[in-house]
């Protein structure tokens, strides 16, 4: 048996880090959940205004500062990108060869153009931004403040009788089990390769096929685990948010002011440059 290739296989889903949260004392952490959330979808809109080098510039000194204040290793930052990296090659091609413009240079029908480079580089650029954000948000915000701060957002929708506190719940848990699910996949992947099993040879279709070992006990787990949640919830007497209290009630403070206050300021200078065409 290829030891090597076990080890192969548990590094790849350990570098799905999306849902883990890393606990820590930084003022990022000590942020209300609402203004980091609030915070969150300002900086995705200032990075999708983001056009010229300088304001990607900017975007990204707005991101370092954050990853050096909650002191998370940019490490941990860079092994959650991989799984990712699939994607964003795919992106970046198929932006070179059907972006029209100045050609650079031909190969039998493929034409790269500069105009397809430029684009294939803001689009990568954006994407690994984009992640890194939203992995920001993880990493610092437990799940349960995560569900806290979604649910007091999404208050004005209960006079919609929109189930807030419900979807608020299912999005953090569906956030919190991702972990779960992966180490259950590494332990189903680590017992089938024990058994002589082989995921890594053959085409396509063969790697497909030898896939269903692997996703049958993943979805019996997955399907087990809701089971029990469920039944520890009833037999909890849980029902919801209705009247429900809070040992800690969240407060928005200074600190939350100036974080909301210094984000708008940053999509308002990500437009005025945008404008200006620097």
């Amino acid at each position: 048996m290829n030891c090597s290739a076990l080890r192969g296989g548990a590094a790849v889903l350990k570098d799905i880090t999306l849902g883990q949260y890393f606990p820590g004392d930084t003022v990022i952490h000590r942020l209300d959940p609402r203004t980091k959330i609030l915070v969150l979808i300002v900086y995705i809109t200032a990075l999708f205004f983001a056009e010229t080098p300088v304001t990607y510039a900017l975007m990204a000194l707005c991101l370092a500062a954050a990853i050096w204040i909650s002191r998370i290793k940019l490490s941990v930052m860079v092994r959650g990108l991989k799984p990712l990296v699939l994607v964003i090659v795919l992106t970046s091609i198929l932006n070179i060869l059907y972006t029209k413009g100045e050609p650079l240079f031909s190969f039998w029908i493929i034409t790269v153009t500069r105009e397809g480079v430029m684009n294939a580089v803001k689009i990568s650029v954006r994407i690994i931004m984009l992640v890194m954000g939203t992995f920001m948000l993880t990493y610092t915000t437990s799940p349960i403040m995560l569900t806290y701060g979604l649910e007091l957002l999404m208050g004005p929708l209960k006079k919609l009788k929109v189930p807030v506190h419900e979807l608020a719940m299912m999005m953090s848990m569906a956030l919190r089990l991702i972990p779960t699910l992966i180490e259950e996949t590494d332990k189903i992947i680590s017992a089938q390769k024990a058994r002589g099993a082989e995921f890594d040879t053959g085409n396509l279709f063969e790697k497909a096929r030898a896939m269903l070992p692997i996703l049958v006990p993943l979805f019996i787990s997955a399907f087990r685990r809701a089971d029990e949640l469920a039944t520890a919830m009833e037999a909890r007497c849980y029902h919801g948010g209705e009247n429900r209290t809070r040992l800690n009630v969240l407060k928005l403070r200074l600190r939350d002011g100036m974080a909301l206050g210094l984000s708008a300021a940053v999509l308002g200078g990500v437009i005025v440059l945008v404008n200006m065409g620097i």
